[in-house]
């Protein structure tokens, strides 16, 4: 089993991901430093994340570049990429 972790800038239209075998605070680490990469140099990124537990850990080492705005817990109707996986269990 794999797991995609992504981003997208929609201001550039540009994104960071990665496809990881585990989904947990290691991961989350991973997939931050590599959005951090991709911010451009004095920008500052927003990134929306759940609430899973790999999402709210105080272990996770987040950038200077980027800033965590959780969506409210039980609200996946506000998180774009459920619809994703809505369609993927459906088809």
């Amino acid at each position: 089993m794999s797991w995609m972790f992504g981003a997208i800038c929609p201001r550039k239209g540009e994104g960071a991901g990665l496809v990881l075998p585990r989904c947990n605070t290691q991961a989350m680490n991973a997939h931050l430093k590599e959005i951090s990469l991709t911010v451009d140099a004095g920008a500052h990124a927003v990134l929306i994340p759940g609430q899973a537990g790999w999402h709210v850990t105080a272990r996770l080492d987040v950038p200077d570049n980027i800033t965590l705005l959780f969506l409210p817990p039980k609200a996946p109707e506000l998180n774009p990429v459920e619809n994703i996986w809505q369609f993927m269990r459906d088809n």
